[in-house]
């Protein structure tokens, strides 16, 4: 999960001008939900079989919110950094993702 966090967070810092999207228009948003999508199986995985069997709410819970959570702080982290800027709609792509595996598993 830590790993995951962390290539999100050095990916997100580099400055606009050295990033070659979007391929397509919404090329960035299937990245984002892409990418916390990942983040959230990660958080799913994080717990113990036994836990995700028996918490399952709990489990689904924080597949969701840690995602969501994370990606506001991203898109904050962002503001600050040459080139890039706090985007309602990449925090809607990063919650999409992660709801969207919380909610498959």
């Amino acid at each position: 999960m830590l790993l995951c966090m962390g290539t999100i967070f050095f990916l997100s810092h580099q400055p606009g001008d050295t990033l070659n999207l979007p391929i397509f228009a919404g090329a960035d948003k299937l990245v984002h939900i892409i990418a916390y999508g990942v983040l959230s199986s990660t958080v799913i995985f994080s717990f113990s079989p036994e836990v995700r069997k028996q918490r399952r709410g709990m489990v689904l819970t924080a597949a969701i919110l840690v995602p969501l959570l994370f990606g506001l702080s991203d898109e904050y982290h962002q503001s600050f950094v040459a080139g890039r800027s706090a985007e309602f709609l990449d925090l809607v792509a990063d919650g999409a993702g992660g709801l969207m595996v919380g909610l498959a598993w």
